[in-house]
């Protein structure tokens, strides 16, 4: 699907959220890394670890336009479901509104950006059901396997939106 939201006026942004202590929680933030290690993005792209930062999200969410958030969620399926969630879902109540511990968090953050009239106007949501969210450090192999197929649907959705993203060459 090729679809261009370019106003010109944000840039894009990769927002990966997750606990790093809770092994599969801290996906966002694993696919946040492997993003900066593999490639290298225009000046108008801009990409956050957002760990469990809540309310000090609020200026890089206000700031980009579109916005793609990587996190674990809460939905029926194997470890290891991946789904892009629309705009729209995310409130529609077509998928639940506390996705993972600190997804209430990222709601009330974003009501805040929309109540202050600085919400991005598009927004998607990459969710992933997580394996093991046992205190400890590292992914389960199960999501281990993951991070490069969700790394390549954040830089096809801003390939579709228009942006030029490039490898990182190697050697």
């Amino acid at each position: 699907m090729s679809v261009h939201i370019r106003t010109g006026a944000k840039p894009a942004g990769i927002l990966g959220i997750g606990n790093l202590l809770l092994r599969d929680e801290g996906f966002g933030v694993h696919v946040v890394r492997y993003l900066e290690a593999r490639y290298l993005f225009p000046g108008n792209v801009r990409i956050m670890d957002g760990g469990t930062a809540g309310i000090y999200m609020a200026p890089f969410i206000e700031e980009t336009d579109p916005l793609l958030v990587i996190d674990v969620v809460a939905m029926d399926g194997p470890a290891g479901t991946t789904r892009f969630f629309r705009p729209g879902e995310m409130r529609s109540g077509r998928i639940q509104a506390s996705m993972s511990p600190h997804q209430v968090g990222l709601m009330e953050v974003l009501e805040i950006c929309r109540l202050r009239g600085n919400a991005p106007s598009h927004m998607e949501f990459v969710g992933i059901v997580p394996g093991d969210v046992s205190t400890g450090i590292g992914l389960s192999s199960t999501l281990e396997s993951k991070v490069e197929v969700v790394a390549n649907m954040v830089t096809g959705r801003l390939a579709d939106f228009g942006f030029r993203i490039q490898e990182r060459q190697v050697g």
